[in-house]
């Protein structure tokens, strides 16, 4: 074969999969390099600094319940509503003046000199500013009071105009001592607080929770504070159900917790969890398993963001990373050809928006690269053929 003329037809073939013409279902990513006004790159290492951590029972220990939040370290356990009811702006009272005999201030002489004359004033709401009005004793401050507070102060500006008053202060309505409760609950609607309430006893007046409680979290807004709790921990852990206060608001909504799942494994994508807890071999069980003829099953990684002190009490080496990053990208590493490996997977509970990859067996990426190799040569020795072909045509024509 004239070696020339087998240099023109590879360069020709060359130039025909490297044409333009060609269909695709894009622009080829060298084109979308070499046409960018400006370029940023970066290595893996520079972009992104992890750590590695093998799963142990030593890791479990430290792990623990990976919830996604607490109450119970936002807000203390707090304490409960106090003994005596606190007044609060709109609440509505009720006074009662009694007088020893009549003649007095309220009572008519005629209505005779038998215990217990009173009157009942009518109810009034306690005004922006904290007071109430009492007729013959004038403004009364009553927010932030308890209720014989206020009556001793209104028997005080009556004495020496009333015969011996005393008066009897009654709550009719109170809207001060009210926690919110929205979202996914029997009734939205705002719950009276008594002596003692905490989260669960508000959300049971409400109507209780909507959905299952494996996919039901709880957020408290207080003042200007807020903190969320998987429903499940707020009902196991008892530190978590915390006292409630006046003003609260519990905001409870669904969110189905999944897990991504790519590499060797029988299937790709996203999986909802679907159960109050997802431990990582029922994940690959999830996933599809592992396949037989890609997985490596020493490899087995799940990537994470872990707050810096859980890695700390692990003992990592975080000194690669500077003290104000307080998350930490993680990789989990488990080898299920362990016996030991795997039972202590059978333990590691997985959370939301973690991403379990499996990888290739060594054996995997060399099947992949005489695989190329022969489709190469292939197609090289197909190439060989077709230009000795051609030659001998060419060589015909010419006859």
């Amino acid at each position: 074969m004239d070696r020339r003329l087998f240099l023109l037809s590879t360069l020709s073939i060359a130039g025909l999969a490297g044409c333009t013409a060609l269909p695709d279902s894009g622009p080829a990513a060298r084109d979308v390099m070499s046409q960018a006004s400006a370029t940023l790159k970066e290595t893996a290492a520079n972009a992104f600094k992890y750590v590695v951590v093998d799963i142990t029972q030593r890791i479990l220990d430290v792990l623990g319940d990976p919830g996604p939040g607490s109450l119970y370290k936002s807000f203390g356990t707090g304490h409960g509503v106090p003994q005596e009811t606190i007044v609060g702006i709109g609440d509505t009272l009720q006074i009662a003046v009694f007088e020893s005999a009549a003649g007095g201030l309220f009572i008519p002489n005629d209505a005779g000199s038998r215990p217990g004359n009173f009157v009942t004033l009518p109810t009034q709401s306690v005004d922006g500013k904290g007071y109430i009005t009492v007729p013959y004793a004038g403004l009364v401050l009553a927010k932030g009071r308890t209720l014989p507070e206020i009556s001793r102060e209104i028997e005080r500006k009556l004495a020496g105009r009333a015969i011996e008053p005393q008066v009897v202060l009654t709550m009719t309505a109170q809207i001060s001592n009210q926690a919110t409760v929205i979202g996914r609950v029997g009734a939205s609607n705002k719950i009276n607080i008594n002596n003692g309430d905490r989260v669960l006893d508000i959300l049971s007046r409400a109507g209780g929770i909507a959905d299952a409680g494996y996919e039901t979290f709880v957020t408290l807004k207080r003042g200007d504070r807020k903190a969320t709790v998987y429903f499940l921990n707020l009902v196991q852990n008892e530190q978590e159900n915390v006292f409630v206060q006046p003003a609260d608001t519990l905001y409870v909504y669904q969110q189905r917790r999944n897990f991504t799942a790519f590499g060797a494994t029988g299937q790709s994508g996203q999986f909802p969890f679907g159960q109050e807890h997802l431990l990582l071999t029922e994940a690959v069980g999830k996933a599809g398993g592992l396949l037989d003829n890609r997985a490596d099953p020493g490899q087995i990684l799940l990537y994470r963001i872990e707050p810096r002190e859980v890695l700390e009490k692990m003992n990592v080496d975080l000194s690669a990373f500077d003290r104000d990053i307080k998350q930490i990208p993680t990789i989990y590493h488990s080898n299920f050809r362990d016996p030991s490996s795997f039972f202590v997977a059978q333990r590691f509970r997985v959370i939301d928006a973690d991403v379990l990859y499996v990888t290739n067996a060594d054996q995997v990426e060399i099947t992949k690269f005489f695989n190329l190799a022969n489709t190469v040569t292939g197609g090289v020795a197909s190439s060989l053929t077709d230009v000795d072909t051609t030659r001998k045509l060419i060589q015909n024509l010419g006859k």
